[in-house]
Order: C-alpha cells, then structure tokens, then sequence
C-alpha cells in the first residue's frame, strides 16, 4: 500500500475517556453497557467498588493504578482519580429539518451554533442539566464541536442526561420549530430583556460563538433576540456564564405544552376534608445501576 493509498484510509478514532467520578457515574448510570475498562487510584476506591463489581459480572477490565499510569491512560492530569473508557457517542443526526416526534414538551431547548471550545459544550450541558433541559442541539457549521473528552470532562456528568442531536441546516430546523418552541437568539446587544418575551411557550434558546456571534442566517430564522443587562464595563458575558444566567431566567417563564393544555382543563372536585386520599405503595426497588444497562 502506497503513502497516498495508506493516508486515505479512513482513521478509526479512539474511545472516548470518561474522567472524573461525576461523569463516570453517570456514564454507568446512563450507559453502562458502552464502558470498556476502568483505571483507578488507590484513594478511588470507595466510588470505583461498585463499578468495578458491575464490570466483572459482565466480564468487562477494571484495574488499579497509579498516578503516572493513569495520566498517561487518561491523555491529561484533570482526571479526578477515575477514568472509564467508554464506546464513541456522537451526537444524533437530525433525519430531517425537523426535531423528532417523540421530543415531548421539553421547557427550554440549548441550541448552539459554531461554539467550537469543548469546554463551553461541556459546561452549557452541565447548567443544562443542572436546571433540567432535556437536550441539546448542535449545529451544521464546521465550526461547532461534538462530543468529547474535554466536553465530557467538562459537564461533569451532564452530558449524560441529555439527548444531543446535530442539525442539518439550522436555520431550516429554527423555522420548522416555531410551532413547538419560541426561538430566541442570544445577542450581545440589541435584544430585549429576559423578562420582555412571551411568557408560556417552550424557549428554543439559540447560543453562538463567542468572537463572531450567531450567524446572520440563523439570527433572520429566530423569532426573537434577547440580550441579558449589563454594567456596560465589559462588553459581554462568556457564553456558557450568559446561558447559566438565561436558563434561570427563561425557566420561569416558559411552559411546556402539555402542561398549558392541562391548566386549561376544568379541574377535578376537591377531597372531602379529613380523609387521607389512598396512596399506591412504594417500590421496594434498591437504588443501583438500571436493569438491562449493562
């Protein structure tokens, strides 16, 4: 085989390496069966004993090493003393300019756009969770990063809990969505304040990159543009600092449709007084890694 021939081969990436006890627990939690190996430090072994009794019912390595091995195993020192190798995740690609069905009525929907620092990923899907957005969605531009180490790292644990999937043609998908979602685009100046939107839709909430902004394309597909106040001593905030502030603010004012759709129903007659309504009885189920994942 030529060079030429040699260097057209398709390049296998590696696993991904899942650092750090919060994303390692999630990553059992959540997907168990995709984890491969398991290295740990000696003072890890208090979290790591659960998992590891997980990965030899199903036959899978976990072993104990130290610092240098397991720097060397998790390509960075920011480990946290616990590293799993797990299968690839990509994000989902979109079939169509359309969200999926089977969304539901997810309150606020992340989308970025040309946020190329796996870093900011990491950390908006951490906020994301932490205020529970369901997903995530990337766009086409070549800019935008996916999934990662760093972006694992990052989200202490956050990308786990979320269904991230990848545009084909973002502003195509912003104007499809307008049924479901108010889209707004977040915009360093000439917005309106957070509290100056519509109050009881679901907030598509569309974040850009920090030098060059969101996309003209993008910005004419969005429905609105908000802008969070500041001091005006600096110009703007990080964009994974403004989407903490914005999802804290948005989350109050957003209603998913099924709940409208319930408020607007007549309620049901109230329980006499001083009865206690029957209660269903509690599973007897232990906390523990999900049947079936692993």
């Amino acid at each position: 085989m030529s060079d030429t021939e040699y260097q057209r081969q398709p390049r296998i990436p590696n696993p991904h390496r899942i650092c750090g006890v919060a994303p390692v627990r999630a990553l059992f939690l959540r997907r168990a069966q995709d984890v491969i190996r398991l290295f740990y430090l000696p003072d890890r072994r208090r979290e790591a004993g659960p998992l590891c009794a997980h990965l030899a019912r199903t036959k899978r390595v976990y072993r104990e090493v130290d610092e240098q091995e397991l720097a060397r195993i998790a390509g960075t020192e920011h480990h946290g003393g616990i590293v799993a190798i797990a299968s690839l995740r990509f994000a989902e690609e979109l079939p169509a300019h359309a969200l999926p069905p089977n969304l539901g009525g997810w309150p606020i929907l992340p989308v970025l756009d040309g946020i190329g620092n796996p870093h900011n990923l990491g950390a908006i899907a951490r906020t994301a969770a932490f205020f529970g957005c369901k997903g995530l969605v990337l766009s086409d531009d070549p800019r935008q990063c996916d999934l990662s180490d760093a972006a694992f790292r990052t989200s202490e644990g956050g990308l786990e809990h979320l269904r991230v999937m990848r545009a084909r043609h973002l502003p195509n998908l912003l104007l499809g969505m307008k049924q479901q979602y108010l889209t707004v685009a977040a915009v360093a100046s000439g917005g309106v304040p957070p509290e100056a939107l519509p109050r009881g839709r679901p907030f598509a909430l569309v974040l850009g990159n920090e030098e060059t902004g969101i996309p003209d394309p993008t910005l004419a597909a969005c429905e609105a543009r908000v802008t969070l106040p500041g001091s005006g001593l600096v110009e703007s905030l990080n964009v994974a600092a403004a989407t903490a502030v914005l999802l804290h603010a948005l989350l109050a004012m957003a209603q998913p449709p099924e709940r409208a759709a319930a408020a607007a129903k007549p309620r049901a007659p109230e329980r006499p007084q001083g009865r206690e309504p029957d209660r269903a009885p509690r599973s007897g189920r232990p906390l523990g890694l999900p049947p079936g994942r692993g």
